[in-house]
């Protein structure tokens, strides 16, 4: 029933809908025009260690598109060579998450734990060619040996010598042996690593002697105890795309600085000469993006999981109401750069709201219910009325609505004394209830502490009908507020869950010390009013029929989604998508 444009998920229409592309574009283009391959090869490489989110989807938007672009293809390699944080549920989960976004790698399927032994021959090359060699310094030692950026007294960072390895000068003849008995388990963890003989003078840091292997007896979620040693991401990345026969690996711009060492392996190893691409990461204001963050929030309990509907994570956008459309528009829109910027949540939920308006079913719902009693509607009675089902889509068709003397309305549609321009509804006001009629005020009543329990009114059963608050009668009376309403005979118990932002500032990483001195944690910042549960709200009877994960519009209030889960007593719950208020406009005027 969708009347949304967004644009086939990798699809040529869609590739060039991202802005901003051309340095990527130019890049590729070149080498095609140049000859260096004949064919464009991308991936989209995930370590199973935690499920995706918003940003991932940036990434592997931009893997399959620029793919699609150049009528190539895109690999989802799995980069699993990190055992001890890896497990196959994230494997599943990120497989799931990037179906849902709408793309399909097909039979392009691969885990870089298949490529050990690849892996391993190729560091055995490198040994071979004088080019690499076993240490023995510590985890620390080798950082202490390596050195660190200085700024010097005009603030200009530089970066001092290192110094060699002790070990550095081992001939190769016992580089092999000593990297032949670690394979076959003769130290313990963390005893002997290899490492590759670049530059200890280097300016770039990540070109001083790194690690390519480590020694870790840790089980392996597919190759099991098999292997002892595992290969660094820096020498395995390079030597995965070369082995795939990737021409343009895709990358985050933290890693161009880990462009040579890239250049190097592939150069030395003597593979496939993939090239390197980077581009700026998604950053999102009021939330963090890191996997290892997000993982701290499931794991303290500050959200119920990874698929939490405050979570930026696929899964927690999924449950919370955003459909694959809405992501890859707002994806679309801010573009890809070559700099780092933050993107404002606000535009995130303005293409959020641009899709749902469009193919969210509008039903009535009450949050915060007060009872409305009709004095002069007979006790018994029920009219049926029709309402619209969605005024963007004429396909969507009506509705009927079941209405009768006793509604249940919003708290705040009822004001004893009325503050100025509140045209809802205060004793002796007259207001049209949605798709009905029009109701005016005669008296309340409040409970023994003064809250206000029932409203009474009188209507006038000549005003029935009007979609937008006015009668389908030419001479209907005129009336300055429509409300909302469900009948309380005939709707339906229902929970709802309204989120805020998971943070109390949009940027969560910038972190202030405590009051007590101590250094602070970004989970300082976490919001802890950012879920609030209504457990008495009503809604009509259509929303009973909700299937998980469907959107609706409750009137008035915003959209809100259907969660998998039930309430007390089975009752439906839904989560708060987006209100329907679109403050972007106001936002942007601020730029």
């Amino acid at each position: 029933m969708s009347n949304s444009s967004a644009a086939k998920p990798g699809s040529a229409d869609e590739a060039r809908n991202l802005q901003s592309t051309d340095f990527i574009t130019d890049f590729i283009k070149e080498d095609l025009d140049q000859g260096r391959f004949s064919y464009v090869r991308t991936r989209f490489p995930p370590e199973p260690n935690g499920w995706l989110h918003i940003g991932h989807c940036k990434a592997f938007c931009i893997d399959f598109n620029m793919a699609e672009r150049f009528g190539g293809k895109c690999n989802l390699r799995f980069d699993d060579t990190n055992p001890e944080k890896e497990d196959i549920s994230y494997v599943e989960a990120i497989k799931r998450d990037i179906k849902w976004m709408g793309y399909d790698w097909e039979d392009r399927e691969y885990y870089a734990s298949d490529y050990y032994e690849f892996l391993y021959e190729h560091a055995v090359k490198i040994i071979k060619k004088g080019n690499a060699y076993v240490d023995d310094l510590t985890e620390s030692e080798i950082r202490e040996y390596r050195g660190t950026a200085v700024a010097d007294k005009n603030n200009i960072t530089i970066t001092p010598p290192g110094k060699n390895s002790p070990y550095r000068d081992r001939s190769i003849e016992e580089n092999l042996e000593l990297f032949a008995k670690m394979r076959a388990g003769g130290y313990p963890d963390g005893a002997k690593t290899l490492r590759a003989k670049i530059d200890m003078t280097h300016p770039n840091l990540v070109m001083r002697d790194p690690v390519m292997y480590r020694i870790r007896r840790e089980h392996h979620y597919r190759t099991g105890d098999s292997w002892c040693i595992y290969p660094m991401y820096d020498f395995q990345h390079p030597l995965s795309d070369a082995k795939e026969g990737i021409t343009h690996s895709l990358c985050s711009l933290e890693y161009e600085i880990h462009r040579p060492l890239y250049e190097w392996f592939i150069r030395e190893a003597e593979v496939f000469p993939s090239r390197q691409i980077e581009f700026a990461r998604l950053n999102l204001s009021y939330t963090v993006m890191s996997k290892r963050w997000l993982l701290k929030l499931v794991q303290k309990k500050y959200v119920s999981g990874w698929d939490d509907p405050r979570m930026p994570t696929i899964a927690g956008l999924r449950r919370r109401g955003y459909s694959p459309e809405a992501i890859r528009s707002f994806i679309s829109q801010i573009g890809v750069a070559k700099t780092d910027s933050m993107a404002d949540i606000a535009f995130l939920e303005y293409c959020l709201r641009d899709d749902l308006n469009r193919r969210a079913l509008r039903v009535m719902a009450v949050l915060k219910p007060l009872k409305l009693i009709i004095e002069n509607y007979p006790q018994d009675a029920c009219d049926e009325l029709e309402a619209v089902n969605n005024p963007e889509d004429e396909s969507a068709g009506m509705r009927k609505v079941q209405f009768s003397r006793e509604l249940w309305i919003e708290r705040d549609d009822f004001e004893e004394t009325p503050p100025p321009k509140y045209f809802r509804l205060f004793p002796g006001n007259s207001v049209r209830l949605r798709y009905a009629y029009i109701i005016t005020c005669t008296g309340f009543e409040k409970d023994p502490d003064g809250n206000i329990t029932v409203v009474r009114c009188t209507y006038d059963p000549e005003t029935r009908g009007g979609n937008a608050g006015n009668s389908a009668s030419p001479d209907a009376r005129k009336v300055k507020g429509t409300i909302h309403w469900v009948s309380a005979a005939h709707c339906v118990p229902m929970e709802t869950r309204i989120y805020d932002y998971m943070f109390n500032t949009e940027r969560p990483m910038e972190i202030a010390p405590r009051a007590d001195g101590s250094p602070g944690e970004f989970t300082d910042n976490f919001n802890h009013n950012s879920l609030e549960v209504i457990t008495d709200a009503w809604g009509e009877p259509a929303i009973a029929n909700g299937a998980p994960g469907q959107v609706f519009q409750f009137e008035r209030l915003g959209y809100f989604a259907r969660d998998p889960d039930s309430g007390a007593d089975g009752r439906p719950v839904f989560n708060k998508t987006v209100g329907l208020r679109d403050t972007w406009g106001k936002i942007a005027k601020k730029f």
